[in-house]
């Protein structure tokens, strides 16, 4: 067997082989026995055929086979014998099998690019500190309020306003037509809510509990049903009952319903510290997001276009699984999204091989020490077990994601330890 390699591009490599006439003789005659054994052929008891024969009924049949199993027993022997490991299936151009002559192929198919060094030290990124402010700490604490609210009846009754929780019923035309599944009986929703379409807020507020009316609109193009999309509706709506929220008091009373706080200060400085500890995990992960673009294009290496497919096709399924579970029915992204989605993709493999790069050349190893680390900070950031997080990736494609990120994570320390890196002051973040 003769192979020669040609490599087409950075990432592109074609094998050209050639598998000698005495083995392709060979393979012939052992598919036309084994055909010989099994195949009825009218007028001729079975085994008994000749071979011209069954050449003339299966030659067809017989070539796809040999020309199939003659790659299949060279072209990993030809892989091996190169040293060459393919991250795609490969194309292949075979002839159709003779006899009398050599059989020669090619067999096409992307590879990691070679990378003699990776250059990542003295990057230059910034690192932004988020101040917190009372404000953004009285914002957190009024959310906790309008959580730990009560729902009563307005009292005297009035108008339907702003924040209250409405109970209605409603039936939904759309084109003229009744819905088949739009209608609701004792649905709930906050009037002004971005959960609820501007136009029934509006059509809400100044209305009695035990008022019926109409509202028409046009479904946004963003609308989470997407035959709706576009379309004229109406619903038809009965304004059963109107709630309005009866916040807690703001004192040391409201700090104990909420937690294990003795005071109102107490409540107020653990909220300080989550939001000191939301915005550090921020800042890292700007500064690992920066690291990586800067990472790639101080070395701009050539990407397999197999591997950014899938890892576009990876993204845009959580856009999308995301947006299923928000209630957003939808079905595709649109062309720009999937073109940002492409070029992110790009950048993620690009650095995915810049820094196995690294790991390689420091030797970076993972031990039973970083995987136990690993389990304890999942625990705390899911709020699960610790042996509930062990038995998840007992799955060896899980345990083989986990060792994954360690590496990532190493590999990041490396080049942020060797980066220029300037503290720089932000504006408050939500």
């Amino acid at each position: 067997m003769q192979v020669t390699v040609e490599r087409l591009s950075p990432v592109l490599i074609e094998f050209h082989v050639t598998v000698p006439v005495e083995r392709v003789k060979a393979s012939m005659k052992r598919a036309l026995d084994n055909l010989a054994r099994s195949a009825h052929i009218k007028g001729f008891r079975k085994g008994k055929a000749p071979q011209e024969v069954l050449q003339h009924l299966f030659g067809e049949r017989i070539a796809a086979d040999v020309s199939n199993r003659l790659v299949e027993d060279t072209l990993n022997a030809a892989l091996k014998d190169k040293n060459i490991r393919p991250i795609s299936s490969p194309q292949i151009e075979k002839p159709k099998p003779n006899p009398s002559e050599d059989f020669a192929y090619t067999a096409r198919f992307e590879v990691t690019p070679d990378i003699e060094k990776v250059d990542y030290e003295g990057l230059e990124v910034k690192r932004t500190a988020y101040p917190v402010s009372e404000a953004m700490i009285d914002r957190e604490i009024e959310k906790l309020r309008l959580r730990y609210a009560n729902l009563v009846v307005p009292e005297p009754a009035r108008p339907a306003q702003k924040q209250d929780v409405v109970t209605f019923d409603f039936v939904l035309e759309v084109g003229g037509k009744q819905v088949q599944d739009g209608r609701g009986v004792d649905t709930t929703a906050e009037v002004g809510s971005a959960n609820l379409l501007p136009e029934l807020s509006e059509a809400f507020e100044g209305k009695e509990a035990g008022a019926s009316f109409d509202v028409a609109l046009t479904f946004p193009e963003a609308y989470q049903r997407q035959e709706f999309r576009g379309m004229k509706g109406v619903f038809h709506i009965t304004l059963k009952e109107i709630k309005q929220r009866v916040l807690p008091e703001l004192d040391d009373e409201f700090a104990k319903d909420v937690g294990s706080y003795d005071t109102l200060d107490a409540l107020r400085q653990d909220v300080r510290q989550k939001i000191e500890k939301a915005n550090a995990e921020r800042a890292e992960n700007e500064v690992a997001e920066a690291l990586v673009v800067e990472l790639c294009k101080r070395n701009p290496v050539p990407v397999p276009p197999s591997l950014v497919d899938q890892q576009a096709r990876m993204q845009e399924n959580e856009i999308l699984e995301r947006a299923r579970t928000q209630g957003n029915n939808v079905q595709s992204v649109s062309p720009d999204m999937r073109q940002r989605i492409r070029m992110d993709a790009e950048i993620k493999v690009r650095a995915g091989l810049l820094m196995a790069e690294i790991a390689k050349a420091q030797k970076l190893q993972i031990t039973d020490d970083d995987i136990q680390k690993a389990y304890v900070e999942l625990a705390e950031q899911t709020g699960q077990n610790v042996n509930k997080i062990k038995v998840q990736y007992r799955d060896p494609k899980q345990r083989e994601m986990l060792i994954g990120m360690i590496l990532e994570d190493k590999v990041l320390t490396i080049i942020e330890q060797a980066a220029k890196i300037e503290q720089v002051t932000g504006p408050e973040a939500e």
